[in-house]
This record gives C-alpha cells, structure tokens and sequence, in this order.
C-alpha cells in the first residue's frame, strides 16, 4: 500500500466476479490505493464497474434489469448455445469497522421460461447470511458513479436526476433505500387499482398512508443531502465550477415552509385521496417525491446547468461527486469507493490532476477507466495499474504508459 492511500477506511480488497456480462469469471486482489483500467473500446471495461457497482442496492450504474445482465456463453461443440447463466458479485471490502464480506447475484431461479411469474429476483448475502433487502449492503459499503451517460443528466428527464441524488444520499442514510422501495411498490400498486376501477377505499387509503409516511422521509432526508452538498460546493476549492443546487417539489416546499413532518404526511395523504379521479385517468401520481427535480446552476455564470457546454456539465457533476465524497469521508471516517468510467473525457490536463489530487487527499479506492493509460499518468506509483482485453485482466507493469 502506497503513502497517499495508506488509512484509507473503505476499499475493496477482493473481487469475484461470475458469468457477468463479458466475464465468464473475473478475480481480482488488490490494496487500497486507486485502480485504473485500461484498454479498447468494448473491451470489458465498463462491465467490471457495473459489476461492482451492484454490490449496492438498485439497478447499477447502467439501471439494467437483472435478466439483461447474464453472460450468454459461446455455443457448445454440438453447436447449440449454452444459455444464460445467473451472475454473481462478491467482495471482500475493508471498512472503518473491520473487513465485511458481501456479495449480490441473479437467483438462479429465476433464470429462463421456467420462472412462471416471469419476475426477477436478486439475492444479497453480508457475511456469508443471506440478507432480507438490498438495503443491507449500503449499511456495508457507499458507492458512487459517473459514466458517460451522465453526461446529460442536467438535460434530460428529472428521473436521472432524482436517481443520482438518492444515490448520494444512500452514503449517510442506508434506510433511504428501503424506504424508496416501499413509496415505489405503494405508488405502483395504488396506480393499479385507480386503474382496475376496482380498489375500494379501505385498501387506497392503506396505500396512500405508506405513500405519506415514506414519501415525507424521502423528500426530508433529500432536502438534507442537497442543504449539506451545496455548503461543501461552496467551500470548496481548485479548477471545478461551484454548483447552485435546489430541490423542487410539492413535498419539499411543504417542509421548507417549517410545518413539521406528521402535519406535511396529513398534507400529502389528503392531497392524494382528493386526487383519485385526476390520477385514475393520468396514472401514476400527481403529487409526491417521485416528482421533485434536482435543479443546478453554474454559480459562477447564473447559467442553468442544462445550458452549460457538455464540458462544464461534466466538471459540475465532478465538483458534486467530489463535494459527497469530502462529506462522507468527514461525516463516516471513510470516504465512498468512486466508480468513474471514461473520466479523463472532456476534462483538460489542469482538471484532470485536480481529480486525481483530490482523490488521493481522501485516500478514496476510485476505479477509473480509460482507452488511454497516458490520461493517468499523473497517477503512476499512486495507483494500480490494470489491462482489460477480451474480458481478461491484466497488471500493467509499473512505470508504463502503454497497454502494448
């Protein structure tokens, strides 16, 4: 382990990686110290980041459904395809409370024609048990990522945006998740039944209770994350643009109005029970978190985020990645493993040594990715160095610049 990572708090030491994607199987051992990935175009790269990053609760950094995710294996000598086989991500990650083992995988039941309810079913296991919820792993390890399809978050539906904070939430409260999980399966089901024409009261009234109680936690503990990120945008210093945040929403602007919790709950409850009708004919919900937005501004210029050039999307959704991070590590002992693919992209050579910088400052694992080992340079001797070809990894030598 190297002087700048040595005392880093969260870091995986062991990887295990099984019939996921390109990978018929992956293991990799490794210290605490940042870990770049190398190689072509297609070469794996990003399947290796989506692999890790399902050692969190969700859908990973692609939001892939868990059927789409299976290696298909070559065909067989008899020239017939041997089918998908259930994948499975394990780890073996140091923590600020001693090493934890954890790992996530597809139920292998639920592979094929032969599930009958056509349901998908993903198993978490922490310590060698099996967990109830995904929610178990965020209470092991915090994850955060950037890919290039994040490029245009600040552009596109709100979705994305309500995603990529509720991921940065989950790094101080683990129970953010199995609460978005309830609102969601209550929204749904609610939906349901407003459609069918069939739910009477009683039910509705139990669904729209859950909405109420869970839908004011979510919106609560947002309001807070946004409140804490935008007091470490601001102190903070170096070549990133600062980001103005704000959370819209019905829900938040109650609580920000200072009525307390319950009373915002009654508030949503009656505002969903008045709106049965309008949301029978509309589906889904007219009210509720999973309408809020997350808005952005370039401080600096006073500029939407949304209108900023594809570069300054980019460096503002470093500068919040890296404000979390910071928090985090403050907050916890430990700052959250990084999962940043193709990073180096539209980022200029002063940016790119400020990223690195601050990275070995916290002493966070960030996994990098890239086609061009001569974008982390800067990173010799601070990192390990790998090659990814054809679903094979390899340790680049120390000191080279080339995946030749």
């Amino acid at each position: 382990m190297s002087p700048e990572t040595e005392g880093a708090g969260l870091w995986i030491n062991r990887l295990l990686v099984h019939q996921f994607r390109s990978y018929a199987r992956a293991e990799l051992e490794i210290s605490a110290a940042p870990v770049v990935l190398t190689g072509a175009n297609g070469a794996g790269k990003t399947n290796l980041l989506e692999a890790i990053s399902f050692l969190s609760p969700g859908r990973g950094l692609r939001g892939a459904k868990l059927g789409e995710i299976d290696r298909i294996a070559p065909a067989a000598e008899d020239g017939e395809a041997a089918g998908p086989a259930a994948w499975a991500v394990a780890a073996s990650v140091m923590t600020p409370m001693g090493p934890r083992e954890i790992g996530s995988g597809r139920d292998p039941g639920s592979l094929g024609p032969a599930n009958g309810n056509g349901r998908e079913r993903r198993l978490v296991k922490v310590d060698g048990v099996a967990a109830r919820g995904q929610q178990a792993l965020a209470e092991v390890i915090s994850l955060v990522w950037l890919t290039p399809q994040m490029d245009g978050l600040f552009r596109e539906a709100a979705g994305g945006r309500r995603r990529f904070l509720d991921r940065l939430v989950y790094g101080f409260d683990p129970e953010h998740s199995a609460r978005s999980n309830a609102y969601e399966h209550a929204l749904r089901e609610r939906a349901r039944l407003l459609k069918s024409g069939r739910g009477d009261a009683a039910w509705l009234d139990a669904l729209e209770d859950s909405m109420a109680g869970h839908g004011v936690a979510i919106a609560d503990a947002r309001l807070a994350m946004v409140e804490r990120l935008q007091q470490a945008c601001d102190a903070a210093e170096g070549p990133f643009p600062k980001a103005r945040l704000a959370l819209e929403g019905t829900v938040e602007e109650w609580l920000r109005e200072g009525q307390p919790a319950l009373a915002v709950e009654d508030r949503l409850r009656e505002r969903l029970a008045e709106s049965r009708r309008q949301d029978a004919e509309a589906g889904g919900a007219a009210v509720g978190p999973h309408r809020s937005d997350l808005a952005a501004q370039h401080a600096a210029k006073g500029v939407a985020a949304g209108l900023c050039s594809t570069g300054e999307q980019k460096a503002l959704l470093i500068a919040i990645l890296l404000a979390h991070a910071r928090l985090q590590s403050l907050a916890r002992g430990a700052a959250p493993l990084l999962l940043l693919d193709e990073v180096a992209a539209h980022l200029d050579a002063e940016r790119r040594a400020a990223l690195y910088r601050e990275i070995l400052d916290m002493r966070a694992q960030a996994w990098l990715t890239g086609t061009d080992a001569a974008d982390f340079s800067s990173l010799a001797g601070a990192a390990q160095f790998f090659t990814i070809q054809d679903g094979a990894i390899r340790l680049r030598p120390a000191g080279s610049t080339s995946d030749t």
